[in-house]
């Protein structure tokens, strides 16, 4: 579909698929739509957040989110959730804290300069299937601090919050050659932060932490250097971890998602293609806002490689906590093109960013981003999985 045929489908309405699966465009004022995240709330509600502007790293980027109401075939108005007019306000994750308040998290960085980002917070509410956030807070991280993937609690009742570092090298421009996991922990519900860093994890980004049995629990990681999801452990219940170490799944520096199933299988959602199956770069994430930044790329560290495809969006299933996903079914397929983020052009055509859940009934929602254009809602039934769904 061209841009304009997209826009065009951005109604929010739930479609037939094929497959069995159900289908929707969610609806937003912005022509580039990014970072899903997808969350069921108290009353059976689904969530759906996301950045959306012009381009990925402008000011003009901010935090929406629109909802889909039980019983509901329509996803609701967008509505935006935050507005900084100097900082790029990206990677939106809700969370519940001790009170039961829905907590909003995400980044907030000028321009292309990740390693200049703040994390803040805010309280989000539901009125009457209306999303309204609070007065933001920032937290008390260093500069540089990321969030993509869901908070966990550990045993002692602390936040786990998993985080990527893009670390600061001075003179130079962040490129993502000295990036590190870690988790910052909370024992006040966000008042306060400790950092913890993950060992060997340079170039493993976007920590997403599954509790397995009892205090075994694993982590999984996008790679910079665009080559496996790599997996880590943790045995005392997220206290301390592992140094990551490759999977069978290729990864291509994009985004992944992974969840416990209720049948205890692992799903991961991911584009499973790596550097070494093609040919595609591009210098940088962010190489179409850097004109005037004269600062060299930084230097050292691992070697980042950007602009391979982003297609095709595949769920892939685990029997043994993670360490192979020889189940693998395609839900989303097209050329997967990212040599550019513009999203009005027709050049992009990547499905990534996704995130997924499971319901009490065992179907699975995903929100993935469609060419950069839209946010795509689709819902897998029960059984799909394993090709039993009608």
């Amino acid at each position: 579909m061209t841009p304009d045929e997209i826009a065009a489908r951005m109604t929010g309405q739930i479609e037939p698929a094929g497959q069995g699966l159900q289908a929707a465009y969610l609806p937003s004022p912005m022509v580039q739509n990014h970072a899903a995240f997808i969350e069921r709330l108290d009353d059976g509600t689904l969530a759906c957040l996301w950045f959306g502007g012009t381009l990925e790293g402008k000011s003009d980027i901010s935090i929406f989110g629109c909802t889909l109401a039980p019983g509901s075939d329509r996803w609701s108005a967008p509505m935006r959730l935050s507005d900084d007019p100097d900082r790029s306000e990206q990677n939106p994750v809700l969370t519940r804290d001790g009170q039961g308040q829905w907590q909003l998290f995400h980044t907030a960085q000028p321009s292309g300069n990740q390693d200049e980002c703040l994390l803040r917070a805010r309280q989000i509410t539901l009125t009457d299937g209306v999303l309204s956030g609070g007065v933001p807070r920032i937290l008390d991280l260093p500069l540089g601090t990321f969030v993509r993937g869901r908070f966990v609690r550990r045993a002692d009742g602390a936040w786990m919050m998993p985080v990527f570092r893009c670390i600061p090298r001075p003179g130079q421009r962040w490129n993502g050659s000295h990036d590190t996991a870690g988790v910052a922990v909370s024992h006040d519900d966000g008042a306060t932060w400790t950092l913890s860093e993950v060992p060997g994890s340079i170039g493993s980004v976007h920590m997403t932490i599954v509790p397995l049995e009892g205090q075994h629990m694993a982590a999984f990681y996008r790679r910079r250097q665009s080559d496996f999801v790599h997996r880590s452990e943790s045995r005392d219940g997220g206290v301390t971890w592992s140094a990551p170490e490759p999977t069978d799944v290729p990864n291509n520096n994009s985004s992944i998602n992974v969840i416990r199933l209720a049948d205890g299988r692992l799903a991961m959602l991911c584009n499973p293609v790596s550097a070494a199956t093609s040919s595609d770069r591009r210098t940088s994430l962010y190489d179409e806002i850097e004109e005037g930044d004269d600062r060299p790329d930084a230097s050292g560290g691992c070697a980042p490689i950007w602009g391979v495809p982003r297609a095709p969006m595949t769920l892939c299933v685990s029997t043994d906590g993670g360490r192979t996903f020889p189940l693998r079914r395609i839900v989303d397929d097209s050329p997967g093109t990212c040599l550019s983020n513009n999203s009005v052009d027709g050049r992009n055509k990547e499905l990534s960013y996704p995130y997924l859940l499971e319901d009490g009934d065992g179907a699975i929602h995903l929100a993935y981003t469609y060419f950069r254009r839209a946010i795509k809602y689709v819902r897998l039934p029960k059984g799909w999985i394993d090709g039993d769904a009608a």
